[in-house]
């Protein structure tokens, strides 16, 4: 089915290349700023993101971007069915073009990752899917641009691409305040890090997150992380 339901909405998946994954739902679930008046998602998909942050933080506005045409047709939609459609915008546009005069306090982005790697036989899943370095400069500057003067950028990459990415993000004069290690379970190495950007000079937090407890049980930690949101939990 196309439909997937959440506790206070629900997301048609109908024609985007990228479906709800672990990823996105982590990232929207942890991220995180003390009063975000103004949220930017990049590279929004179904939207799933962005609404959930707008569950989160019920006075923010949200706005979302995505470059697939009919991802953010579908976006949209999504958005209009929630009940958070007051505080939602949706846009078609690349990070590349995207311009406003706002400043954001919380940016998040689950973003193509396979650097450098093969393209996707089917193209939209492939833009959805694959970056390339000067994709990932982009999106730090144009993040950092974009963000207020205490504002957060959360992204979640693989372990290859992060690294990258913190590097980057020094010539940008932003600092890695936290990073969370991904796990499916403690018997394995990590396959995801949620990486956390900003101006101002804390001490840098690290430390794990498993998903799984043992076979198709999910750790506490997990469900506490999404009990509202998931029907399950």
């Amino acid at each position: 089915m196309s439909i997937f339901k959440f506790k206070q909405f629900e997301v048609d998946q109908q024609g985007c290349a990228m479906k709800i994954n672990t990823d996105g739902v982590l990232l929207a679930a942890k991220a995180s700023h003390p009063h975000p008046h103004n949220i930017l998602d990049i590279g929004t998909g179904t939207g799933v993101i962005a609404l959930m942050l707008a569950q989160r933080y019920p006075h923010a506005q949200v706005e979302a971007i995505e470059i697939d045409a009919q991802a953010s047709e579908t976006a949209g939609y999504n958005f209009q069915k929630s009940a958070f459609k007051d505080r939602l915008i949706g846009r078609h546009v690349a990070i590349q073009e995207y311009v406003t005069s706002k400043k954001f306090d919380l940016i998040v982005s689950n973003p193509p990752f396979f650097l450098n790697d093969l393209k996707s036989e089917e193209l939209r899943k492939g833009i959805a899917r694959h970056a390339d370095l000067d994709f990932f400069e982009t999106l730090v500057a144009k993040s950092a641009g974009l963000l207020s003067e205490d504002g957060l950028l959360w992204l979640i990459l693989p372990p290859k691409q992060a690294d990258l990415v913190v590097g980057i993000s020094a010539s940008e004069n932003l600092t890695l305040l936290e990073r969370v290690h991904i796990h499916s379970d403690e018997s394995k190495p990590e396959f995801r890090q949620i990486i956390v950007l900003g101006r101002e000079g804390k001490d840098r937090v690290e430390h794990n997150f498993y998903i799984y407890e043992s076979f198709q049980e999910y750790t506490s930690a997990y469900k506490q992380l999404l009990k509202d949101f998931f029907l399950a939990f």
